[in-house]
């Protein structure tokens, strides 16, 4: 049938490019189109074929055919002339392929007979299957049932062995805990026993089980048997800490050690014999310790230097002490009482091993109390540091430390109690201070909180005694007498060499304890020295051996505090100040005494104006004396003050300053005079004696250089 329409149609295919050119109107043809009237055609209705010629606008066959003028009914019954042809002829194709039909036939018959066979049997598995999967289910339901009695037998089964288990006490435990030595596998088997007594004793249930009437006066006296014979064991390892030289700690980390669960057991199984062991222990160690201390301070004290007594103080003079106490004693012991020194090394070795005493004292090597302070303390630390940890391992209490070392504690006291009251050096004891502060910081770090309370009541028996020593010092200069203190010498006086080392010796040691009440009662100190070295000069007949004496004195101290450190800014300062004061006072003194008719005239005339005053006005007869004697003797003077300095004091390079400051001063004084002479009418005359400016600068150069 398409063929048909394709062969209808293709006749007019070829026209359709003149159909192109031909702008067709779809619309007014279908206007002017007349229908004919059909007498059965009155109940045809039009709607909706404006809307399918809209449709078939653009349809090329429909185009094609409207272009030509055919009528629609002329070409509709065409085409159905063709449709029928073309029927006619598929008929004839189907009857000739009739035979192929048929065979298709009976195949499609002969496999709906299979079909229906195989459905039939499938219907059959099917309810077979049915069948089987109930029968599945059936039997996963009697297998969950199964498993889950079977799993509670397991639980039941499991819970019964651990309590059997857990109760029962089998020969073998029986025959290690009674018969068996205490090594490795006896601590095992007293784990074990362990676990049997805490878990009859916790478990609720087991106290109404039958089992445990049978099993537990057995595992009761069991457990007093094992008590009993790990008792008199570990007794017996404690009482071996009693043997003469027998290194404790040794002792404890290869042998206590290892028994430790043995206390465990014993304070969890039976407090009273654990309690027993205990006191045992604290009883031993601290008769031991007690007397390894004891014999290690006697052993110290044989290496005691002593260094001050009450009478090495500041303001004490040197002779009042008596020149035959002072005999035995090595004169370099004696320069310790107030310089620091080398004693200041002990900080820095602060963590070192602790002395020992019999080597020492073979090689007669005596120390500061101090050095013996520190080993005390270093070996105490080192004790009490094994003695804690080891408590904590072995009886589980940090605790009992203190009734350890009640023992240990009171030899020190009784120790220190003995020396502080009769120890005078301060230097010492600020040492000691400074040392326990340390030993603080080594207690922390290690963490050991056992010796804090004794650090602090050390420390706090420490500074009293400091401060009463720092005070006699004090009392010293504020109640000196300066009449038998007084030695005729200008160079610097052994009290305020005194003085200078000590202050200079706190304020290097006070950096580190940064303690502000010491700067004050250093303040104190400083002017309790002032005023007697004040009184020390006034015993000088002459102003200006006073202010040499005075001179000599704060460059010494200045020098000593300066070598100490840049602790001492303030005192510093202020001898530096007085220092300057004194250095120009007795640079005006060493010129007047060579050339006071110069300084007088230039003071009282140079700076006036010669004409002045009409009435005395100045004239080259008045200052020509000045000026040839000036030019006879100005470097004979020179000299005599060179060597005045030289001999006067003691620090060179102070000496040379105050020369050189003089001769500046004498340069001045001399400008002004040569000034002056310009201004008088006719002192051009004096040229001649006139000593050149340069001349003098070169000789201030010359004694410049002897620096």
């Amino acid at each position: 049938m398409a063929d048909v329409a394709g062969t209808t149609v293709s006749p007019s295919i070829g026209e359709t490019n003149d159909a192109q050119k031909n702008v067709f109107d779809l619309g007014a043809f279908v206007e002017h189109l007349t229908l004919e009237e059909d007498p059965s055609s009155d109940e045809i209705s039009l709607e909706g074929l404006q809307q399918e010629l809209e449709e078939c606008k653009n349809n090329e066959v429909v185009a094609n055919i409207l272009s030509k003028g055919t009528k629609l009914r002329d070409y509709t019954k065409g085409v159905e002339n063709d449709l029928r042809k073309v029927e006619l002829d598929s008929i004839q194709d189907y009857i000739k392929e009739s035979d192929n039909l048929v065979s298709l036939h009976d195949q499609i018959h002969d496999c709906d007979c299979i079909l229906s066979e195989m459905e039939t049997l499938l219907s059959g598995f099917q309810a077979e299957i049915g069948s089987i999967s109930s029968d599945i289910k059936i039997l996963q339901e009697k297998s969950m049932d199964m498993g889950s009695r079977l799993k509670n037998r397991k639980v039941a089964e499991s819970k019964l062995a651990k309590f059997v288990e857990d109760i029962i006490v089998s020969p073998r435990m029986v025959d290690i805990l009674v018969d068996g030595e205490v090594n490795e596998e006896y601590m095992k088997t007293l784990e074990v026993l362990s676990k049997k007594l805490k878990f009859v004793e916790v478990d609720p249930m087991v106290k109404f089980s039958k089992a445990l009437k049978d099993v537990q006066p057995e595992l009761e006296k069991l457990r007093q048997k094992v008590v009993s014979k790990v008792f008199d064991f570990i007794v017996q390892k404690l009482y071996a800490l009693r043997k003469p030289k027998t290194n404790i700690q040794i002792l404890q980390q290869s042998v206590l050690l290892k028994y430790k669960y043995v206390v465990t057991f014993l304070k969890e199984h039976s407090k009273e014999i654990y309690n027993e062991v205990r006191a045992a222990y604290i009883d031993t160690i601290n008769k031991v310790l007690s007397a390894h201390f004891r014999a290690y301070i006697q052993a110290l004290e044989k290496l005691q230097m002593d260094i001050a007594t009450s009478n090495d103080l500041i303001g004490v003079e040197t002779r009042s002490s008596g020149l035959f106490i002072r005999a035995r004693e090595p004169l370099k012991n004696r320069s310790a009482v107030f310089a620091l020194g080398d004693r200041i090394n002990i900080l820095k070795g602060i963590d070192e091993p602790a002395l020992i005493p019999h080597i020492a004292e073979a090689n007669s090597i005596k120390y500061p109390y101090e050095v013996l302070f520190r080993s005390l303390h270093k070996l105490l630390m080192d004790t009490a540091t094994s003695e804690y940890n080891f408590c904590e391992d072995f009886f589980g209490e940090a605790s009992m430390f203190y009734e350890l070392f009640s023992g240990p504690f009171g030899v020190i006291d009784e120790h220190f109690n003995s020396i502080l009251p009769n120890c005078y050096d301060a230097i010492s004891l600020m040492l000691m201070i400074l040392i326990i502060h340390q030993h603080q910081i080594i207690i922390s770090r290690r963490r050991i909180p056992c010796l804090d309370s004794y650090f602090d009541k050390v420390n706090i028996s420490l500074w009293p005694r400091f401060k009463m020593v720092f005070d006699m010092h004090l009392n010293s200069l504020l109640n000196a007498n300066v009449k038998t203190l007084w030695e005729d010498d200008v160079h610097p006086h052994y009290v305020i060499r005194r003085y200078a080392e000590f202050t200079a010796s706190l304020i290097h040691l006070n950096v580190e304890c940064g303690d502000g009440q010491l700067d004050l009662n250093l303040e104190r100190l400083r002017m309790a020295v002032d005023d007697v070295l004040i009184k020390l000069a006034k015993n000088f007949l002459k102003p200006k051996l006073q202010t040499m004496f005075l001179i000599n004195n704060y460059d010494m101290t200045i020098t000593v505090l300066k070598e100490a450190g840049p602790e001492g800014g303030k005192i510093i300062m202020h001898f530096e100040e007085l220092l300057k004061r004194n250095t120009t006072l007795f640079v005006e003194e060493l010129l007047q005494e060579h050339f006071n008719d110069l300084i007088m005239f230039v003071r009282a005339k140079a700076s006036e104006d010669p004409t002045s005053s009409p009435d005395k006005p100045i004239t080259v007869a008045e200052v020509e004396p000045l000026v040839k004697d000036f030019a006879s003797r100005w470097k004979a003077a020179i000299e005599l003050m060179h060597k005045d300095v030289i001999t006067s004091f003691s620090n060179f390079l102070c000496g040379m300053e105050i020369l050189r400051a003089a001769l500046t001063q004498l340069l001045l004084y001399y400008t002004r005079l040569s000034d002056c002479i310009k201004r008088i009418p006719g002192g051009s005359a004096l040229n001649k004696d006139l000593v050149s400016i340069s001349s003098i600068m070169y000789e201030i150069r010359k004694y410049s250089r002897t620096f």
